[in-house]
């Protein structure tokens, strides 16, 4: 959902009045950053998380005067980037790009992640959204989701879908969706969004929910079918794809997220600034249409609403995890 005008500016009143809150130290964000600005990213180049940290990095360094350098700290699902910046000086020039795989379901999929993804930091902004699309191999014959429920309970546990890996979001989008349908199907893990894709446009992987960045090109050139988007909204770059609550499964929604975070102690000046300076660049209609090429829906949250949706998010997905039996594995 890309956010309004309207609420990017009520995102940056509520920035403007943080001097109030906060007394006279907020003032001395002014001389915030003084210094080169470490933005991790916890995967490696080329994903969505990546693009949109490089898009941002780009506007930040300009307003700021100061290098924001984007850093690419893939591992361990994500959580070896996002250690670091646990463990980092918390004095505003560390952050992390993070998503629901670094500050969500790594708390309860991974047995050792090394942080806590509520108390060892402070949101800066939630950024943008990246929606499910449920997408078949063009082989299979089905063109709805009504017809792939019903295949999927004729062919009971025959059919096979493919994940980004072992409790990764499309993993359990997929074992959501099993469980409000009836259906059973065999998961095949992959490393990464890529070659899952590949695999369901060779017609070797039946179906998958993959987001939208990952296949979208691929739906354009028909090389896969999209039957609905596990959304609250419509994707734009594909609105004639329906949801799957427009086709009879209800609560079925699998939005993926990023979101900006510091470490936890660092001052209320310099979180302020950065929640300003983030915000203010996500209102700019260049930036927002650069994210929306590249498969991302803008919609910015305030650090206090985030931190909400965040809890919600983990409470949500643990639930589904333990329903699928999912283990946790290493960290």
């Amino acid at each position: 959902m890309a956010i309004s005008r309207r609420d990017a500016l009520a995102v940056m009143g509520g920035a403007a009045a943080w001097p109030l809150l906060f007394g006279p130290a907020v003032g001395q964000a002014a001389a915030f950053p003084s210094k080169l600005v470490r933005m991790v990213v916890p995967y490696p180049p080329g994903g969505p998380t990546d693009a949109l940290a490089r898009i941002l990095a780009e506007d930040m360094q300009a307003t700021f005067g100061q290098t924001v350098l984007v850093e690419n700290r893939p591992g361990a699902s994500g959580a070896v980037g996002t250690r670091d910046i646990a463990r980092a000086e918390p004095d505003g020039h560390h952050i992390v790009l993070g998503n629901n795989q670094t500050h969500a379901t790594n708390a309860f999929l991974l047995k050792e992640p090394g942080y806590d993804p509520l108390t060892d930091f402070a949101p800066i902004a939630g950024l943008a959204d990246l929606q499910h699309v449920l997408v078949v191999r063009n082989g299979l014959g089905v063109g709805s989701v009504a017809e792939l429920v019903a295949l999927a309970k004729k062919e009971a546990g025959k059919l096979n879908y493919g994940s980004t890996g072992l409790g990764s979001g499309s993993h359990l989008a997929m074992e959501l969706f099993k469980t409000l349908t009836g259906t059973d199907m065999q998961h095949v893990p992959f490393r990464g969004a890529a070659p899952m894709a590949q695999e369901v446009a060779a017609d070797r992987i039946d179906l998958a929910f993959a987001t939208l960045p990952s296949v979208l090109g691929l739906i354009q050139g028909k090389l896969m079918k999209g039957l609905a988007v596990a959304s609250a909204q419509r994707a734009p770059q594909l609105p004639d794809i329906p949801r799957l609550n427009e086709q009879g499964v209800t609560g079925g929604e699998a939005d993926s997220w990023l979101a900006l975070f510091a470490p936890a102690k660092t001052p209320a000046p310099a979180l302020a600034r950065l929640t300003e300076v983030v915000v203010a660049a996500l209102a700019k209609p260049g930036l927002r249409d650069r994210a929306i090429q590249q498969g991302i829906a803008v919609n910015v949250r305030a650090p206090a609403d985030f931190k909400v949706y965040q809890q919600a998010e983990i409470q949500r997905w643990a639930g589904v995890a333990k329903a699928a039996n999912v283990q946790p594995q290493g960290g």
